[in-house]
């Protein structure tokens, strides 16, 4: 599996997010984030996933962790979802699937017999100095936020 493992660098990024904000790697410099990558907006366990984020945000925030959503979805039903579930943090629309392929999780999956490209469910807890510090793959929607949460506490 490729992707960046823990000690790395984080792989720079730059793209839309949702609110009219912009998200990047620059400026969260000197700062830790979680960058969560899911495959589509509005479906059940991406919604499970995001609420539970939500619910941990004042936790995190404690923390002083930022937790950036990753998805290939264009803006529209991004703004769409985080306006109908009062998503705060910021969701990013990575619709070239380069920042998902700088992090390896833009990878083969099949349904139906059916084989096709699309997002791994997967999450990278990067440091304050920019080094991942954490990587999930396979994230299970329901049980997310609180490892996020348990790992941030340790940082």
């Amino acid at each position: 599996m490729s992707g960046p493992n823990p000690g790395d660098e984080a792989p720079a990024f730059t793209m839309p997010a949702s609110g009219g904000r912009q998200v990047s790697s620059e400026a969260l410099k000197g700062q830790p984030y979680l960058l969560y990558f899911y495959p589509k907006a509005n479906t059940p366990g991406c919604t499970t996933q995001a609420c539970g984020i939500q619910e941990a945000l004042p936790a995190l925030g404690k923390l002083k962790l930022t937790v950036i959503g990753v998805s290939p979805d264009p803006m529209k039903p991004i703004e769409k979802f985080a306006a109908k579930f009062g998503l705060e943090f910021p969701l990013a629309s990575d619709e070239d699937h380069a920042v998902a392929e700088a992090y390896g999780v833009w990878v083969e999956k099949s349904m139906y017999g059916k084989t096709y490209m699309g997002m791994e469910r997967s999450s990278f807890l990067v440091g304050a100095d920019g080094r991942i510090v954490k990587v999930w793959r396979k994230v299970k929607p329901d049980a997310h936020a609180a490892e996020v949460l348990k790992a941030a506490a340790e940082l």
